[in-house]
């Protein structure tokens, strides 16, 4: 039996914070429900396409990105559509609250409350339920009612300051920290401790994610440097962000690759290693230097492939840069079974990345296909309850929605 079995979670949110986050609960058993309005639901359905289409590239091929994108974040849950603002489709959403363990949203704060679905509403129909809110800044503090999004966040936080060289602007990063690390993750820790918690007490609780306290989290140590010494690290200044010749990317012969010699045991692998140990002594100078212009030019002398091998020899932690393609065919992300695929209906064929997290006697289950939006609608009221006769007059009154209909060309809606 898979973990979470027998866990319900209702999905309130939509995009990448709350749709990763109840995703990792669903690989594991947990049995996810999107709950999505009448219209358009979740806004990935209808998100522009990751990458700016290249010239040649037809409507098919734009759209099946799109899908592609919503795909990533919605394997193995089931959709119902319901109109909150109806008084009909949040009685509805109550009845589902009553046998659920989770409720998951990611709203402004204050939103739920007008909707009648926040935490001490649904708390009265089921008070061991544990509510999990998502939020760029937190339901309290001077930001809580700011709109924003992960490069805010980061912004917001000193990280994207202290990335990128010393002489350059702040870099962006290519995966998403704020929302995924900062929002994601913590959500779904948070929301495991809260069902142990209810476990042993039988009590729920709610849980307040801030995705700039999350990012924030990620800088431990450059915040414990600077709790103990008062100085502010700046781009490329320190020993972790591209500050000492030891710890950077370097250009090699027909690419990237990165140096990872912190420990001097490492280092002096690389130097003796490639015959020149008279750079044993530039380990930690700055980057610009003539000791880094020596380092960079032996770099420079191998092919990734070749500095690979040589790490393979001498223990220096030194590895390619690969690109995206480059990665998800490497033996490392296979081995770990960090690719999956299975058939989605309309879509043929999907591969995907897997759980990153292993566990040894109840791994993640293999994905099912993501649903269609309200593919589920009867199906899920049926399973709370609901009559056929109910079913049919909440769609017939558009206090909820069974699949497809209005969510075709509406755009992507922010």
């Amino acid at each position: 039996m898979a973990p979470l079995s027998g866990i319900t979670v209702l999905d309130l949110t939509r995009l990448l914070p709350g749709g990763f986050c109840t995703q990792l609960l669903a690989d594991f058993g947990a049995d996810v429900i999107k709950v999505e309005d009448t219209g358009a639901g979740d806004y990935i359905r209808q998100a522009p396409p990751y990458y700016e289409p290249e010239p040649g590239h037809d409507e098919a091929e734009i759209a099946s990105t799109r899908s592609a994108l919503y795909l990533s974040l919605n394997r193995s849950k089931r959709s119902i559509r319901l109109d909150l603002k109806s008084d009909d489709g949040r009685a509805a959403f109550m009845r589902l609250a009553e046998a659920a363990d989770v409720v998951v949203e990611g709203f402004r704060p204050g939103v739920t409350e007008r909707l009648g679905v926040d935490y001490e509403s649904v708390k009265q129909v089921s008070p061991g339920i544990v509510y999990c809110s998502i939020t760029g800044y937190g339901q309290d503090g001077p930001s809580r009612d700011r709109a924003g999004h992960d490069l805010n966040y980061l912004g917001s936080t000193g990280l994207l300051a202290m990335t990128g060289a010393a002489d350059g602007p702040p870099v962006q990063p290519a995966g998403q920290i704020g929302d995924l690390g900062g929002g994601a993750m913590t959500s779904a820790f948070g929301i495991l401790i809260a069902l142990f918690e209810k476990q042993r007490t039988g009590r729920g609780q709610m849980i307040d994610i801030s995705m700039t306290d999350g990012a924030l989290s990620w800088l431990a140590m450059p915040a414990a440097a600077h709790f103990a010494d008062g100085q502010i690290p700046g781009r490329g200044s320190s020993i972790l962000n591209g500050g000492v010749c030891c710890y950077l990317p370097y250009e090699a012969a027909d690419g990237w690759i990165t140096c990872g010699a912190l420990e001097p045991k490492f280092w002096r692998a690389f130097c003796e290693g490639s015959g020149h140990p008279e750079l044993v002594e530039v380990q930690f100078e700055k980057p610009g230097g003539e000791g880094w212009e020596k380092v960079a030019a032996v770099f420079r002398e191998r092919t990734r492939d070749e500095w690979k091998a040589f790490n393979d020899r001498h223990d220096c932690c030194i590895e390619p840069i690969l690109e995206l393609d480059e990665a998800l065919e490497s033996d490392l992300v296979r081995e770990r079974g960090m690719v999956v695929e299975f058939e989605q209906p309309g879509a043929g064929t999907v591969r995907q990345l897997g759980n990153p997290v292993k566990l040894s006697g109840t791994p993640a289950l293999e994905p099912r296909p993501a649903p269609g939006i309200g593919a589920d609608t009867a199906e899920v009221l049926e399973g709370a309850g609901f009559t056929a006769a109910e079913i049919e007059a909440l769609i017939a009154s558009g206090a909820a929605a069974g699949p497809g209909g209005s969510d075709a060309g509406e755009g992507f809606r922010v």
